[in-house]
């Protein structure tokens, strides 16, 4: 800038900090006009959110219809939980990658947290609750028990879960099949001991005791 440029922007009162600041305000708002794009014409700010509606679905949940009106986005897990009551199923990792909310899928062993509830319409669920109760335990949740295969509780259902699923299509499994059929669940407590011996335990309850 020369020092004639410079004389005439000070004799119109105008510094460089005064046409920064200017500049600047511009920016922010039109940042805000920009952001103000779902206030209505007429002025009124609309609180209704935008996107997919919720969608009725009929869940086959051990053994029984379950309606519920849910987001798309809604998994499984979360509708069990949230909305059935059904606690079984733990919500810990919440990305697929430790187990605990392992159910079953048509008999396969899934990770709920992985899965839309919309997805799992019409076919048939078991959480561990559809295992037994504890008046009347499956073969895998009294060896569980008979061999304290738990400790903080939190990766037992799902465990409970994939195991009875391992068992249910070869009770003949080795150990080491078994814990094949097992390797998607973790126990961060480390009771491996105990889950291995409930797991031929339960596999010989499971062929009349042989």
């Amino acid at each position: 800038m020369t020092a004639d440029e410079k004389t005439n922007m000070q004799g119109k009162g105008l510094s460089r900090r005064g046409f920064l600041k200017g500049v600047g305000a511009s920016g922010a708002v039109a940042t805000i006009a920009t952001g103000c794009s779902t206030i209505d014409r007429d002025g009124a700010v609309s609180l209704t959110p935008r996107g997919p509606e919720n969608t009725p679905i009929t869940l086959n949940i051990n053994g029984r219809r379950r309606k519920l009106d849910v987001e798309p986005r809604v998994t499984l897990l979360d509708a069990l939980r949230n909305r059935l009551d059904l606690t079984g199923a733990k919500k810990v990792c919440d990305r697929g990658t430790c187990g605990s909310c392992t159910v079953l899928v048509d008999g396969e062993p899934v990770y709920s947290c992985s899965i839309l509830a919309v997805e799992a319409a019409g076919r048939k669920i078991t959480t561990v609750e559809g295992l037994g109760s504890p008046e009347q335990m499956n073969a895998v949740q009294e060896a569980f028990v008979e061999n304290d295969a738990q400790q903080c509780g939190f990766c037992t259902p799902g465990f409970v879960v994939a195991c009875t699923a391992v068992l249910e299509k070869n009770p003949d499994a080795t150990l080491e099949e078994a814990q094949a059929g097992c390797g998607g669940n973790l126990c961060r407590c480390g009771t491996y001991t105990g889950m291995n011996q409930a797991l031929m335990d339960a596999a010989k309850a499971l062929k009349g005791g042989k």
